[in-house]
């Protein structure tokens, strides 16, 4: 004999055997591809974009989300033959506010070492041969 119990905030439901071996007469509800509350790729049906796209990672939200929003919207609805070369502006935007919050939106480890490599050929040389030469040292 099948019977639920509660226990907090759960449910607890004991079937039988035969319980298990009936077949389910539960229907299924078609998606509806309108339903705004209904989880949907990064392009709703509508061709909108879908800010609540987990595979957004959160960006559309806090405080560059409505940088990062105004980019990535020109990205999508450019009609430029270089796809976005008219959205450098609003790139350029993001870039710098999320340049504010390094907690938030931590650079990515060769963004990093990129800035730090002198921009002149021979210092770069310079460079690389005093580590060479620490490396020598080090190993005598």
């Amino acid at each position: 004999m099948a019977y639920c119990r509660q226990e907090g905030k759960d449910r607890i439901i004991f079937v039988t055997k035969e319980d298990h071996e009936t077949p389910s007469n539960a229907e299924l509800v078609a998606d509806d591809p309108n339903d705004p509350y209904e989880e949907h790729g990064l392009i709703l049906p509508n061709g909108d974009i879908n800010w609540n796209c987990p595979c957004l990672g959160g960006m559309a939200s806090g405080p560059c989300g409505e940088q990062f929003k105004a980019a990535f919207s020109c990205f999508h609805y450019s009609k430029e033959d270089v796809k976005g070369s008219d959205c450098v502006g609003q790139f350029r935007a993001m870039q710098e506010c999320m340049q504010r919050y390094p907690d938030l939106y931590p650079q990515e480890e060769g963004e990093e070492e990129e800035e730090e490599r002198p921009a002149d050929p021979s210092q770069e040389a310079a460079a690389s041969e005093a580590s060479a030469a620490k490396e020598a040292a080090a190993s005598s």
